[in-house]
């Protein structure tokens, strides 16, 4: 018998206010210490999507402005570095409301997850509207990389243990091809540059996408991850 993973609670996100350009996006954190991070390698980026100045250089309002997105958003630790992670979610959150709107992923009846390797995102649609908002996943490194194609799912294992790398876990894993699953990670998602082939996702993200799918659902990747 498998034992069964706890339920993880998904994080209430509030994603209106983390979108650029409303009062909150602007302003920082309410209360808290003072903000003192230093220029992060993602600063520009932040800085232009938030409508700040955008000068590549930290200042005590973009700590704050970057803090309260994070903040918002649910990055952790929310403390105003404008590193790969905001970074990342800030681009998931740009691209929530048209994921496809590039028309990459086919409209059909059926649920699919779509799986853009360049945008490192996921999302799953039917009948061509979202049933699973998009999310950041971390895909297969240079030498590694996530297969491309059409796939479906054909197993689905919730407590997962990888069978080639020292029995690392892989809770809620769903395979689409051969060895490769869709599957949590504990820790960083945005720790190393990339994994071994599978889809990396956020543990609350994997046991959401777990409710959604079922065995057979359509599975579309496309794309080239950045750095491969």
């Amino acid at each position: 018998m498998r034992k069964v993973l706890p339920a993880v609670a998904a994080a209430a996100l509030t994603w209106a206010a983390a979108v650029p350009g409303t009062a909150a996006a602007a302003s920082g954190s309410a209360a808290g210490p003072p903000c003192t991070a230093d220029t992060g390698p993602y600063q520009w980026e932040l800085e232009q999507y938030l409508g700040l100045p955008a000068d590549g250089r930290q200042d005590p309002a973009d700590c704050a402005a970057i803090r309260g997105f994070q903040e918002r958003a649910g990055v952790r630790p929310a403390d105003g570095y404008a590193g790969l992670a905001t970074h990342r979610t800030s681009l998931v959150v740009a691209e929530r409301a048209r994921p496809n709107r590039d028309g990459r992923c086919p409209v059909r009846s059926g649920r699919t997850v779509c799986v853009d390797l360049t945008r490192q995102l996921l999302w799953v649609q039917r009948d061509g509207r979202p049933v699973y908002e998009a999310v950041p996943v971390r895909t297969g490194r240079w030498g590694q990389e996530t297969r491309e194609g059409r796939h479906e799912i054909t197993e689905r294992i919730i407590d997962e243990t990888s069978q080639l790398y020292d029995d690392a876990p892989m809770p809620y894993a769903q395979y689409f091809s051969g060895g490769q699953a869709f599957h949590g990670v504990y820790g960083d998602l945005f720790n190393g540059g990339g994994s071994a082939g599978c889809i990396n996702m956020q543990l609350k993200d994997a046991e959401r996408l777990w409710d959604t799918t079922r065995l057979g659902d359509a599975v579309v990747v496309w794309g080239r991850k950045p750095g491969t």
